[in-house]
């Protein structure tokens, strides 16, 4: 059908890997994406399906029921075509331009030094796979693409009524065969910005802390796991272990997305040579700490100092504790684990990103929650820090969550197929992230949904993998699902 860009496009079920391998070949990171979705319109047209996009920039796709399937229930295949644009520090890699060099790895899939796609990009591949098939029995289907999920959700906002006209929807942008997902968190973004005062200090040399080698991951599913967050250690270094030496704070960032947990921080610092073999001394021990403290989680931490340059003057003393106080009261990971729904988290924070200027620090948070108190109460903490601390706090991009309905017909449905083919029931899930589902429930309220997925390990970080045979089973999965859609 398309030629071969990697080696993935010769694994099983075809339908999908070959459509994955044709994704990575094309840069797609969020607020990027119109390469891809170019290539998808190029590719429908040519298929004679009738394709179109919205003024957002979403991609709609129909295809007409096959043979004898006229009087089912229409349905929706659902994914979003940007992905997390995350690599490892020593990695050379451009993703507006460069492709994803995806590559086997026993029973995975992987990338090289990058972030795959395959959330969501499997997803993607296995809507267009069902659109390119001749054999797969299916009642009236439409394909919606949407733009800027990971970023903000951009598509999905501009969802507008009349674009659909099906009954169910499938999202594909699930992350764990055998679950079935009824319901996810509401989101809300947050900018801190702290204004600093700087101060020329003379026999002062400049330095870099870099603290590097944290997994990372995504800020909704992977919050729990007790990964560590950059951005709060290395506050918690310069706030807490630095003791009696004459030291000054030039700027401070970690992070590059509010909603993947951050891997690295830097902190550039002004200190006179003369007191470097102490500092140098009080970081590793601190190296050593939490080396110990996160010794079953973070295997690779490292940290390190070396001469730097800066334009900046260090800021003043009460600039300097002001900001480090700031972050290190910041809240962050799990908040409150749900009452209603064991093992899953109700409501948690990300300390995603933190960038400092000449004139202020931004620290950029994701409050996420399955109900509106959880994540009021946490941007309610905000804005008590930053009253304290003399920040400006702004609140954007809220997002609703997906309210779990038991009596959702193609949840029972979905549910029951699965267990005809693996003679066990899938779990039913409410899952801690921010799917679509929530926003395309205002333009359509009566659509039902459910999402489902394969297996994806470690989205948002360099370490994202897929496993190969859930591709499968998932492809499985949603050819049941198609040819059991109920009539009108």
């Amino acid at each position: 059908m398309f030629k071969p860009y990697s080696e993935i496009g010769q694994l099983e079920p075809k339908a999908i890997w070959q459509f994955f391998d044709q994704i990575c070949a094309i840069p797609h990171p969020s607020k990027h994406e119109d390469a891809l979705a170019q290539f998808i319109v190029e590719w429908a047209t040519s298929q004679g399906l009738d394709v179109r996009r919205d003024p957002t920039g979403n991609v709609f796709i129909k295809k007409n029921a096959t043979a004898g399937m006229e009087n089912k229930k229409a349905v929706v295949l659902q994914a979003h075509i940007d992905m997390v644009p995350q690599k490892n520090d020593d990695t050379d890699h451009d993703f507006t331009c460069d492709p994803i060099k995806p590559y086997i790895d026993g029973e995975w899939v992987t990338a090289k030094g990058t972030t795959l796609g395959a959330d969501n990009g499997i997803g993607m591949a296995s809507c267009l796979a069902v659109l390119a098939a001749d054999d797969i029995p299916h009642g009236p289907l439409e394909v919606l693409l949407t733009i800027d999920e990971e970023a903000g959700m951009t598509g999905a906002f501009g969802l507008e009524q009349g674009w659909l006209s099906g009954d169910i929807l499938l999202n594909t942008d699930s992350e764990q065969e055998g679950e079935i997902y009824m319901g996810c968190a509401g989101g809300v973004d947050a900018s801190i910005k702290l204004s600093v005062e700087r101060q020329p200090l003379a026999n002062m040399s400049v330095f870099e802390i870099a603290l590097k080698g944290l997994k990372g991951g995504h800020s909704g599913v992977d919050i729990h796991t007790g990964r560590a967050n950059a951005n709060k250690l290395l506050a918690r270094f310069l706030q807490h272990h630095v003791t009696d030496i004459n030291w000054h704070l030039i700027a401070i960032k970690g992070g590059s997305l509010r909603n993947a947990i951050p891997r690295e921080a830097y902190a550039q610092i002004a200190l006179p040579s003369s007191e470097l073999a102490h500092f140098e001394s009080q970081l590793k021990a601190f190296e050593t700490l939490l080396k110990e403290e996160l010794k079953s989680i973070e295997t690779n931490l490292c940290l390190s100092i070396k001469e730097h340059s800066s334009h900046l003057a260090p800021m003043n003393n009460s600039s300097q504790s002001k900001l480090l106080a700031l972050i290190n009261a910041c809240p962050n990971g799990v908040v409150r684990m749900s009452d209603d729904i064991e093992g899953v988290v109700e409501t948690s924070l990300n300390v995603g990103v933190i960038e400092s200027t000449d004139e202020c620090v931004e620290i950029l948070c994701l409050v996420r929650s399955l109900i509106d108190s959880g994540r009021e109460d946490v941007t309610g903490s905000l804005h008590s820090l930053a009253s304290l601390t003399g920040a400006d706090i702004t609140l954007s991009g809220a997002y609703p969550g997906w309210k779990p309905d038991p009596d959702s017909q193609i949840l029972h449905i979905f549910r029951d197929v699965y267990e005809d083919i693996y003679g066990r029931k899938p779990d039913i899930m409410v899952i801690h992230a921010g799917l679509e589902c929530g926003l395309f429930k205002k333009p359509y309220p009566h659509m039902d949904m459910i999402s489902f997925g394969p297996t994806i390990k470690f989205p948002h970080s360099p370490d994202e993998k897929v496993k190969i045979d859930t591709v499968g089973l998932y492809w499985q999965q949603m050819k049941a699902i198609l040819a059991n859609i109920p009539s009108k």
